[in-house]
């Protein structure tokens, strides 16, 4: 007997809550993906003994039905009927169910949504710097080869510019400009600024800034203005080699501000000004 498709979606929200209980719905090539506002006025044991469910689970915050391939857009079709809801897309169902997360959850989500995509760079940097280091200690002349200096070159940069990977990657999950973040990226490795990996060697720091103190240098911007023993505006001149918390708060910052400024300044001059 064919599936009563209106049937299955009226059952379903009866269960859930009815349509004031729903932020978003979608679905898939299976399952019928919602958010729902308030999980305790879910009925899990009526859901799952509704015809046409075959199964469910929450997952991120979403609540899923498994119904079907071919299936479940007929029933996705009732359910918007019996609702009054607009179609949303799964990248919509996504974002509601990551707002109703607490912040400390939104936070861990979004790290991890920059650290994803960079992993194959970091993967294999990694495992190459390994597999060089390896062969120059397991054959010394080979360590001392052209071939053994390009490789390890090679292998050491993704970590020796992590910043600007990460940069443009944090720009895409935040919303802001992946171009204005790698120059934000750059900055923080810039070449005038002493290696992050040297800012423990005193002989490093004088040869590099020509002096003989063995202290890294500042750049006091707003002259000796302190507020307790801080020195407001008070910069290192030292680089961020290795670092990846600094440059996700900073592309935090500019795509909040890209963002503000899209919306306050006058389209005609943004390109020139929001940069």
């Amino acid at each position: 007997m064919a599936l009563d498709y209106k049937k299955c979606a009226e059952e379903i929200v009866s269960h859930i809550g009815g349509r004031e209980n729903v932020a978003q719905a979608a679905h898939c090539a299976t399952r019928l993906r919602l958010v729902i506002k308030d999980n305790a006025k879910i009925d899990k044991k009526a859901l799952e003994n509704v015809e046409g469910v075959k199964g469910m689970f929450e997952n991120s915050g979403q609540l899923q039905l498994i119904i079907g391939t071919g299936t479940v857009n007929k029933v996705y079709d009732e359910f918007l009927a019996v609702t009054g809801m607009t179609a949303a897309t799964k990248d919509d169902v996504k974002a509601a169910a990551a707002a109703k997360q607490p912040t400390w959850k939104r936070a861990l989500k979004s790290v991890g949504d920059v650290f994803v995509p960079i992993l194959p760079a970091i993967v294999a940097s990694g495992l190459m710097m390994g597999v060089v280091e390896a062969l120059g200690k397991a054959i010394p002349s080979f360590a001392s080869t052209d071939w053994y200096s390009f490789l390890d070159m090679v292998a050491n940069t993704a970590f020796a510019f992590l910043p600007v990977i990460v940069a443009v990657s944090a720009a895409r999950v935040f919303g802001g400009n992946i171009f204005l973040a790698a120059v934000i990226g750059l900055m923080m490795v810039h070449t005038g600024l002493l290696n992050g990996w040297n800012v423990g060697s005193e002989d490093a720091i004088n040869s590099f800034f020509g002096i003989t103190s063995g202290k890294i240098p500042t750049w006091n911007l707003f002259g000796n203005l302190k507020i307790g023993d801080y020195v407001v505006g008070s910069i290192s001149r030292h680089g961020y080699q290795g670092h990846v918390i600094p440059v996700m708060i900073s592309i935090w910052f500019m795509s909040k501000i890209e963002k503000w400024l899209h919306k306050h300044v006058n389209e005609m001059i943004d390109l020139f000004v929001v940069p």
